[in-house]
């Protein structure tokens, strides 16, 4: 009968058990639907896209495959999962503990055996339970927001590399009509100096042009095959993936940088990852302050002694507050909750102080732009005449190419303005924590 009524409770406690199974690391890569993650993504600052990487990709769609297959964005994913089972233990409660004792009389009259019982509870975890669990949920919140702002983040560098790949395409064919321009230039230049008609001097300057042409041709081809490659590493893409980029789009959005800075206190997950710590912070100085107080343990002990006597009562246990009194713990989390006050009071600081160049950078940049484009149409009309004058023989054909490479300076100019204007946009978004569409609401 005994066996009996034990088995059921013996399986039933088993049952309760975790199991465990090995998970051996995988080399293979991990398998990513891009258009199946993409409709179930939900994040404030993107839109629902089709993905498909044979069309041309624009800003939104570069930032949902950042957020989706990202390799960092996993790890850290996976690592938020263990925030959340850390504040799903905090709200367990201590399991009590059961002592057992039996003595045999080796020599005496009593004929039983001597045998004592007792269990166990912690008061003092149930009495800290609340401030452990507020303080694990807002560490649990922390780590959420720290997730949602490195996601943030990475999106905005995959959108920053993808408006570098957009500018410096267009970038790369001037620059090589500049080079090609420049190194005829030095060639016809050889052949004078050859026959005696030029001195050395216009040989060296026209051997300078020319290397520096080629040089900034050379510069702007590697920042392009550089920014590719750091796309694909932020897109979870392999290295070899050919991607097409939608044209970016003008902008000009008035900013106030006292505006931007409101958003970003309201808008920026770090800033409240950096409230949820503190919080958190809160939650261990008031449990370090609880645990001053003595520590409970109560018992309830049950014997029976060999004659045959049995006994029942209460047993309280407890630390004398004399000379410790956790002072040393809680002075140590007062100084931490310190730090972090002034750790979130700088960079809120910083973050002002980064939104003001950001928007001083911008009115430069469009200025810049602005003045090119005002240039660039007389430009364009004079080395248009200039040419038709040298086919005609009226003028040197150097003057000509002189003139044509003024309007490609331009064309330059223009295409480093309009990068710097999207990138300055970008870092601005970045730093507020929102898109811009969002500034003007």
């Amino acid at each position: 009968m005994t066996r009996k009524r034990l088995t059921p409770l013996v399986a039933c406690l088993l049952s309760a058990c975790a199991s465990y199974a090995p998970h051996p690391l995988n080399d293979a890569l991990p398998d990513v639907s891009l258009s199946r993650d993409a409709a179930a993504l939900d994040r404030p600052y993107l839109r629902p896209v089709a993905i498909d990487l044979a069309q041309p990709l624009d800003m939104n769609a570069v930032a949902t495959i950042a957020v989706i297959a990202n390799p960092d964005l996993k790890a850290l994913r996976a690592r938020a999962a263990v925030a959340d089972a850390q504040a799903f233990a905090a709200r367990l409660l201590p399991d009590p503990n059961f002592s057992l004792a039996a003595n045999k009389v080796l020599a005496g009259t009593d004929p039983f055996l001597d045998i004592a019982g007792a269990l166990g509870l912690d008061i003092n975890a149930l009495r800290t339970a609340k401030v452990r669990r507020a303080g694990a949920d807002a560490l649990a919140r922390q780590v959420r927001l720290d997730l949602a702002w490195a996601e943030w983040q990475t999106a905005g560098q995959a959108r920053l590399q993808a408006v570098r790949i957009v500018s410096l395409e267009p970038l790369v064919p001037i620059l090589a009509a500049s080079h090609a321009t420049a190194r005829a230039l030095l060639e016809r230049t050889l052949r004078a100096a050859g026959r005696g008609d030029l001195a050395t001097d216009p040989v060296q300057s026209a051997r300078l042009a020319a290397f520096d042409a080629q040089d900034r041709m050379r510069s702007a081809e590697r920042d392009l095959a550089a920014a590719r490659l750091e796309l694909t590493r932020l897109l979870g893409l392999p290295p070899a993936t050919s991607l097409a980029l939608a044209p970016l789009a003008a902008t000009e959005t008035p900013l106030d940088p006292e505006h931007l800075f409101a958003l970003a206190k309201t808008g920026r997950f770090d800033l409240q990852a950096l409230q949820a710590g503190y919080g958190a912070q809160e939650a261990a100085l008031h449990k370090a302050v609880l645990d001053q107080f003595p520590n409970l343990m109560l018992t309830i002990n049950s014997g029976r002694d060999s004659a045959g006597n049995t006994s029942l009562g209460p047993a309280v246990s407890f630390d004398l507050p004399i000379w410790n009194r956790n002072r040393g713990v809680i002075a140590a989390e007062r100084a931490t909750r310190e730090a972090l006050r002034t750790e979130y009071d700088a960079r809120l600081f910083q973050t002002r102080a980064e939104i003001a160049a950001a928007v001083s950078g911008l009115a430069i940049a469009r200025q810049q732009r602005r003045a090119v484009l005002a240039d660039l149409p007389a430009l364009a009309r004079m080395a248009e005449a200039t040419r038709r004058a040298a086919t005609r023989g009226d003028v040197p054909l150097a003057t000509a190419e002189t003139a044509e490479q003024a309007v490609r300076d331009k064309q330059v100019l223009l295409a480093q303005s309009n990068q710097a204007i999207a990138e300055q946009m970008i870092a601005l978004e970045l730093l507020t924590g929102s898109l811009n569409e969002t500034w003007t609401r």
